[in-house]
């Protein structure tokens, strides 16, 4: 008889996934993420509106233009472009805070302990490539002793 080898069963596996640490990570940037975007939500609404109402009007969403003779209602067709712009400048906000204020120095940080982890491993390379040079002087002084001090005739 030949004996099945059990699989793990879905609820195992899936506790499996869960507890794997990028699935954690991956959480937490989404929920801090969506906190993220209403701090964005804000900037765009009560600083950037109000710079480009300075030029035309407050709301980007009334920008639009009409490729039919009239646009009136529900009739003709109507680019919201305005829509877009207003998403593309969120969306710029948004990267670029994320870059000056996370990202950058994040890779700062990291490139300084790396720099520090390699100057501390830089040290005990100096260390011990000079421990091994000072026994290989004890060495040869200890067979020259040996030479010229117990020499048979």
């Amino acid at each position: 008889m030949s004996e099945k080898k059990k699989e793990p069963g879905v609820w195992q596996g899936f506790k499996t996934f869960l507890m794997r640490g990028n699935v954690v990570d991956l959480a937490v940037a989404v929920v801090i993420g969506a906190a993220f975007t209403n701090i964005v939500n804000s900037v765009v609404k009560g600083l950037i509106n109000p710079l480009v109402g300075a030029i035309g009007t407050q709301n980007l969403d009334s920008y639009s233009s009409c490729l039919s003779d009239s646009c009136s209602g529900d009739k003709g067709i109507q680019l919201m472009w305005g829509s877009v712009l207003g998403a593309a400048l969120s969306f710029v906000i948004t990267a670029a805070v994320v870059y000056f204020l996370m990202v950058l120095p994040m890779s700062k940080y990291l490139a300084r302990v790396e720099a520090q982890r390699k100057a501390k491993e830089g040290t005990h390379e100096v260390i011990e490539i000079t421990e091994l040079e000072v026994l290989k002087e004890i060495r040869d002084a200890l067979v020259a002793q040996r030479g010229n001090g117990h020499r048979e005739p």
